[in-house]
């Protein structure tokens, strides 16, 4: 499969003792406790089915983290507890999904009662377009978990209400429509980079609008009142990131312009949210298809933005390559 998987109904089955937890922010002690101080990186991975969770959770365990899947919700506390009397740290990461029992009612209790006990839960979920889910199940030719005796759409818009407030609530949403497998891994690995002077990680991305705005953008900027060089028969081949196309989208007519105002209402925001302990986000610059103007844009935006303390950017071009 060139996408993301469907997510198998099984990797490595829960032990009997407790497993899986949320994580603890990088440099915190989440207790007085020593075992506490044991179990610093604790990640609790969910999201849609068929959106990528499984592959996510094999980059995790391929990294020497500790993986359990479909855990229920409610031994979450048992599993840090667990886990953290080890005799060294362990990484934790918990996958949980619809198919953990009383899965809607239970993770907030769960979430809450790892708060209470001083750990500080990271959430990843992850996510995709409905066509993208579509396509995925249609290729491995497996029903939704929550399809039943209707269509798989049917499943998929089920999950979607039941998920609403964990996405809403989540610490940072991957969305995995665009990605391969290999591109999951590098935002994953992006994600939990553990370094401590790091506060905010921003993700600029370049995106095509008819490919669709990516479900994770915070900040959605339109690039397509810019010339398009695709209607140059000279700048056709090339992207954003030759010199040709480069040159042609910045030096036009109020580009420079728009680019300060930008830059100038991105520093402010990254203000408040370094202020607000926001540890994520995602700036999406969108042409019509994501390879000239787009890519120009944000190579320009990620130079003017770079060097800020406390701020790791990163660039993506999500469909580079797609023309």
């Amino acid at each position: 499969m060139t996408d993301v998987d469907a997510d198998a109904a099984s990797r490595t089955t829960a032990p009997s003792g407790p497993l899986g937890g949320p994580a603890v922010r990088a440099g915190e002690d989440p207790g007085s406790d020593g075992s506490r101080r044991r179990a610093r990186e604790l990640v609790l991975l969910t999201g849609m089915s068929g959106a990528g969770r499984s592959t996510a959770a094999n980059v995790l365990e391929d990294r020497g983290w500790y993986v359990v899947d479909n855990l229920p919700p409610k031994m979450l506390v048992d599993l840090v507890e667990v886990v953290s009397g080890g005799v060294r740290p362990q990484k934790v990461a918990a996958v949980i999904d619809v198919r953990s029992r009383d899965f809607t009612t239970e993770l907030s209790k769960g979430v809450a009662a790892l708060r209470d006990k001083g750990y500080r839960p990271r959430t990843i979920f992850v996510d995709a377009t409905d066509e993208a889910l579509v396509r995925r199940f249609e290729s491995v030719r497996r029903p939704h978990p929550l399809q039943g005796d209707g269509l798989l759409l049917d499943g998929i818009h089920k999950e979607r209400r039941m998920l609403g407030d964990i996405r809403s609530g989540a610490d940072v949403v991957i969305d995995t429509t665009g990605y391969n497998v290999h591109q999951l891994g590098l935002a994953v690995d992006e994600l939990l980079n553990t370094d401590v002077t790091v506060r905010l990680r921003m993700a600029v991305l370049s995106f095509g609008f008819k490919y669709g705005i990516p479900l994770d953008a915070d900040i959605v900027l339109d690039l397509r009142f810019l010339v398009n060089p695709y209607w140059q028969p000279e700048l056709r081949a090339y992207t954003g990131r030759d010199p040709q196309v480069r040159d042609f989208v910045l030096g036009q007519q109020g580009v420079d312009a728009y680019l300060d105002a930008v830059t100038s209402m991105l520093s402010i925001a990254i203000d408040g949210y370094l202020s607000e302990g926001r540890r994520y986000v995602t700036v999406a610059v969108g042409c019509t298809g994501g390879k000239h103007r787009s890519v120009a844009v944000t190579e320009e935006l990620v130079r003017r933005l770079e060097g800020r303390a406390g701020v790791a950017i990163t660039t993506f071009h999500r469909d580079l390559g797609r023309e």
